[in-house]
């Protein structure tokens, strides 16, 4: 997600953040802020922004042949290089920097700590069989014929399939029981979802169906690649009969554990909350859109159904039109700045749901997308995602324009549904209010089940029957999907849709009482989308000044003083 030129921010090429006039400070932190536990070292802020440079090289490191060594000694190799970043943090004068640069301070010390979060506890080449899968999947979207230097890429990663699934084997030493049967059923079954992958009128069952999708397509337009293509998939073949094989000893958990998970929220996510506060908010928003869907259901109980429509073209029809209601609402109503650099039409600016005619019915975002194109555009195209991603180029601060956080870019999406709604977008479409509920209802039942399967208290099976049983329209495909992407990434993603709307909620809530009747809707969203997407608790205290949950944060427990369950 990426964000505009706002009334109340400016960036400065290659220099710091400009805070709103309103908001600008060059004092250090308030005494609230626990003086005694920020750094109080030599070194500069030009340093400090020297060593993210250097750190944001080394995490974004690619391999030349694509293909990454997740090998015992390798992954050592790293974290010694990560404990040698990490040791250079307390020799900067943070204390004696302005709020704005402080901000910046913690998050990279989160960026930080999510690195050896991932090198020491979540460890996916170690326990997650998907993993290689995923990577390995990529490879079989490629267009053809290729040529050149991206002919010998791909080429040379497919003569690597073998090896690399070789090492595999050896890597997975503690491989948990819902990675591995999420990775079996991934090698033979289409995810009846398809986010991020090319359209086929029949979905390619799996892995192995979409190497099987390759080979057919090179057979006619590059049988050159035909042999090492054949060679991956009897690579990939043999990779699921050691999967299966192995199966019932692969029987570690798969959530990393309650501390680990309030550790990480802590520490990464920079997020005010435990994890018992998270289940007990996102049930109470669980509860609350039920409320207010059921209201609505009430409310539009004499009105029709929306119907699915017809055709792709009916389709196109509607998004075309969603697209131009949204973006006139939004200048109208003075909701946000939409620059002149923003793709014009949703055809340039891209969309979540192309028309797909599946056997089985649409699935799950598609029965709301088909329906009525509104809450997921506004989520994920304008102005939520793709937006926030057009504008987050435009970022030229060296720290703020390398980092994203999943509280800030969901917590938007998210956010601007409902604000949407409460603004009176949906007052000539009663029936889509619903939607936006639905939307809402899943989303808190995702913060419940991201908890749960993280603390080990539910699995992947129990998580899939939760949601299905509070989210209308909700299948197994999306079900197990989302779970499975809730489960696997870093902890806490699945969390920060409805939550990370809350903060924004309290955000606004916070500059509203400090400007009164002064405060501009418009400049607020648009200083989201100026200020960098870093954790919500950081742009509160950036924007307002207000210390109190940025107190907590500056004591920090390193991860290797953490006690585990």
């Amino acid at each position: 997600m990426r964000h505009v030129l706002g009334l109340a921010c400016a960036l400065l090429a290659g220099s710091a953040f400009v805070a709103p006039a309103s908001a600008q400070t060059t004092a250090p932190a308030a005494a609230s802020t626990s003086s005694a536990a920020i750094p109080n070292g030599a070194g500069s802020y030009e340093d400090f922004t020297a060593l993210f440079t250097e750190f944001h090289a080394w995490r974004s490191a690619q391999p030349a042949d694509g293909v990454v060594d997740y090998s015992p000694a390798a992954t050592d190799r790293r974290r010694a290089e990560l404990r040698a970043f990490q040791a250079r943090l307390p020799d900067f004068a943070v204390a004696r920097w302005d709020r704005h640069k402080q901000v910046d301070y913690l998050a990279v010390r989160a960026q930080m700590d999510l690195q050896d979060f991932i090198l020491n506890v979540t460890k996916p080449w170690a326990r997650d069989p998907g993993m290689y899968i995923d990577e390995i999947q990529r490879l079989a979207y490629a267009e053809l014929p290729l040529e050149g230097e991206a002919l010998t890429t791909l080429q040379t990663r497919l003569r690597g399939i073998p090896a690399y699934l070789s090492q595999a084997r050896v890597n997975l030493d503690s491989v948990a029981h819902d990675y591995a049967d999420l990775a079996i059923h991934n090698l033979s079954n289409g995810d009846g979802v398809g986010h991020g992958m090319p359209y086929r009128a029949v979905e390619p069952a799996g892995l192995i169906g979409w190497f099987a999708d390759l080979r057919k397509r090179a057979e006619t337009q590059q049988p050159a690649l035909v042999a090492d293509i054949r060679a991956a998939e009897k690579a990939i073949q043999g990779y699921r009969q050691w999967l299966t094989a192995n199966r019932p000893k692969m029987t570690a958990k798969a959530g990393v554990g309650e501390a680990a998970y309030d550790w990480f929220l802590t520490n990464v996510r920079l997020m005010p909350y435990t994890s018992d506060d998270i289940v007990l908010l996102g049930q109470r928003e669980l509860e609350r859109h039920w409320a207010f869907y059921t209201a609505e259901r009430h409310r539009n109980r004499k009105l029709p159904e929306v119907p699915l429509p017809k055709s792709g073209e009916e389709y196109e029809a509607q998004l075309a039109a969603t697209d131009a209601k949204i973006r006139r609402w939004l200048v109208d109503e003075e909701i946000i700045t939409v620059p002149d650099y923003m793709p014009a039409t949703y055809q340039e600016m891209g969309y979540n749901a192309p028309w797909v005619v599946r056997p089985e019915g649409p699935m799950f975002w598609e029965q709301i997308q088909f329906r009525d194109a509104s809450p997921d555009h506004l989520h994920a195209t304008f102005p939520g995602h793709r937006f926030d991603g057009h504008a987050a180029k435009r970022l030229t601060h060296p720290i703020r324009a390398h980092i994203s956080d999943s509280g800030r870019t969901e917590g938007w999406g998210f956010y601007i549904e409902e604000t949407a709604l409460q603004l009176g977008l949906f007052d000539d479409r009663p029936r889509t209010r619903e939607f936006i509920y639905v939307f809402g209802l899943f989303r808190a039942a995702r913060t419940i089940g991201d908890v749960k399967m993280q603390r080990n208290e539910m699995n992947v099976g129990e998580v899939m029957k939760f949601w299905k049983e509070w989210t209308p329209y909700l299948d197994d495909n999306v079900a197990r999907v989302d779970a499975a992407i809730y489960l696997r990434r870093p902890p806490g993603y699945g969390m920060t849709y409805t939550i990370g709307a809350m903060q924004l909620q309290r955000l606004l809530v916070d500059r509203r009482r400090q400007l009164g009747d002064k405060f501009s809707l418009r400049d607020f969203h648009d200083y989201l989308m100026n200020a960098g997407r870093l954790p919500v608790s950081l742009l509160r205290y950036d924007l307002t000044g207000h210390g109190d949950e940025v107190a907590k944060l500056w004591p920090h427990t390193p991860l290797s003083d953490l006690k585990r369950d």
